[in-house]
């Protein structure tokens, strides 16, 4: 059974299958789901990045192995074509980027659908594309690479929109969800949390450990620090 969706502004950690290891992607999940109620899907078109990744069939088939919620990002150029398969293989939220456009229409769709509503922004994507969409999606994605590959460094320039994006919902009551994705790891996650953010997408900093799940865990501590130690 799918995981329902969990509640806002926790912080977690999403790993991301991009880095683990697709000839035995259930056994990677399964050393990452002790320390963690997310799995980070990343899908990619070779179109609107230079990369091609999974479809709906290996989301079904991990889908049958796990119940931990599936973050959907969707890296491609035709969301709209691909919402319902994915809904229907088992994504509990999908994440579109506004560079694509259509992005109201897009919102109305995965509601209707009954998914989760993410919204993603590229790097040098700024504040003001998603500034309009912000009370009516679940999620906010703050890209820290240009997506299309695994293992690139955090560009630190993207904090101060994330600490935008933050404001925004703080000032709106909002529990929104703000997500960033790449290059995190125990040490960048400080930086994020500073800026506002609640879930860290990792790929590289948990799958090519020895120990996933401690790595997870490192992270998730490091996070937790910061948020304890941060003025109230």
């Amino acid at each position: 059974m799918a995981a329902s969706a969990p509640p806002t502004s926790e912080l977690r950690v999403a790993p991301s299958i991009l880095s683990a290891d697709f000839t035995n992607l259930g056994e990677a999940v399964a050393q990452v789901t002790p320390g963690t109620d997310w799995l980070h899907v990343d899908v990619m078109d070779g179109h609107f990045v230079p990369n091609l990744t999974i479809g709906p069939p290996v989301v079904s088939s991990l889908r049958a192995h796990s119940a931990l919620f599936f973050d959907t990002h969707l890296m491609i150029t035709e969301p709209a074509r691909y919402l319902e398969p994915f809904r229907d293989a088992g994504a509990n939220g999908c994440t579109v980027h506004v560079e694509v456009g259509g992005t109201a229409a897009l919102i109305a769709q995965m509601r209707e659908l009954g998914l989760r509503v993410g919204l993603a922004a590229n790097p040098d994507t700024p504040f003001e594309a998603l500034e309009p969409f912000l009370d009516q999606v679940d999620l906010v994605l703050c890209m820290t690479v240009f997506p299309g590959f695994g293992g690139q460094s955090f560009i630190a320039d993207v904090l101060p929109k994330i600490a935008r994006v933050r404001a925004a919902a703080d000032a709106a009551g909002s529990g929104l969800d703000i997500e960033v994705d790449g290059g995190i790891d125990e040490r960048t996650v400080v930086e994020v949390v500073r800026a506002g953010a609640n879930v860290f997408v990792a790929g590289s900093a948990v799958f090519n450990r020895d120990d996933p799940l401690a790595a997870i865990q490192e992270i998730l501590a490091a996070a937790a620090g910061e948020r304890a130690g941060a003025p109230s």
